[in-house]
């Protein structure tokens, strides 16, 4: 019987740094950035609250214009698996490099914005995840397309 096991990670945070995007030599996009992600207890001893900052690397594949959306302080949700890697330094020491390779990816606003961004390698858009009922709510509406692609297209057309 073979043994089973699970790597996956989700993470919901901000970005450190506006992500960067760069393409293969088979021009297949591969875009990386950081994601922070925060801790908060309080200290049994002092009975202060403190906090604390995880950084994560991630790596996303086949998102060509994600970049565009993924800027530093932007709160996002994040799917994906563990992966390390490891390289030789210009000293010849071994370095080992942990990331998360993100299977799926949601951006949740930050600094205020509240639009959705393409999310997975797919570039389709996705809702946000769920909220806590005291996080304030955006407003829901959909951009109207241009008066010539209405024409014809009445209230029971619509899926929503």
């Amino acid at each position: 019987m073979a043994s089973r096991s699970v790597n996956k990670v989700i993470l919901l945070g901000r970005l450190g740094k506006d992500a960067e995007t760069k393409f293969t030599p088979s021009g297949v996009a591969r875009s990386t950035f950081t994601l922070a992600t925060n801790r908060r207890w309080k200290d049994q001893q002092s009975g202060e609250w403190k906090e604390e900052t995880d950084w994560h690397n991630i790596l996303l594949w086949r998102a060509e214009n994600v970049a565009n959306y993924l800027l530093k302080g932007k709160q996002v949700y994040v799917e994906g698996r563990l992966q390390t890697r490891s390289y030789d330094d210009k000293d010849g020491q071994k370095k080992y490099f942990t990331e998360v390779v993100c299977d799926e990816l949601i951006l949740l606003g930050g600094r205020g914005d509240t639009a959705e961004a393409p999310a997975g390698p797919a570039g389709e858009f996705a809702p946000p995840v769920s909220m806590p009922r005291s996080a304030p709510r955006p407003p829901a509406a959909a951009p109207e397309p241009p008066d010539d692609l209405n024409q014809g297209i009445t209230d029971d057309d619509v899926p929503f």
